[in-house]
């Protein structure tokens, strides 16, 4: 587990405010970034992210459905506007998409927790609490 790892997990779990997560974001290198929006695609995808979270995510991440990265998480299968929502290359675009990949990997593990993980697993992410040191 990496701090990265640690810190996405949090942010998607809401138990570290977004802010700062958005602050840490903004303050990595853009190759970093693309990666960051690359490692998120790569969670909701194994999370099970559907189709049907895009609107919930467009809320959760405070967008306007009119924002490039709702516009495509509205438009066609989920894993594919997933890998072109993680490539956008203009920084407000990226944080944009940033936003809403933490909303969709919220909605997408909550889910998958609920009905695969409810009682047991071996995910560390699923233990992680406000208790835990950061």
């Amino acid at each position: 587990m990496s701090a990265r790892d640690l810190l996405l997990n949090e942010l998607a779990q809401g138990l570290r405010p977004m802010s700062p997560g958005i602050e840490w974001f903004d303050g990595l290198s853009q190759q970093e970034q693309s990666e960051t929006l690359l490692f998120l695609r790569h969670h909701c995808v194994q999370a099970r992210a559907v189709t049907e979270d895009g609107p919930e995510a467009i809320r959760r991440a405070r967008l306007r459905p009119t924002h490039t990265p709702a516009v495509l998480i509205t438009r066609g299968p989920i894993h594919q506007q997933l890998g072109k929502i993680a490539g956008l290359a203009p920084l407000d675009e990226r944080r944009k998409a940033f936003r809403l990949l933490v909303a969709v990997l919220a909605i997408a593990d909550q889910r998958r927790r609920e009905r695969f993980c409810s009682e047991r697993c071996g995910h560390w992410w699923h233990k992680l609490s406000a208790a835990d040191p950061t």
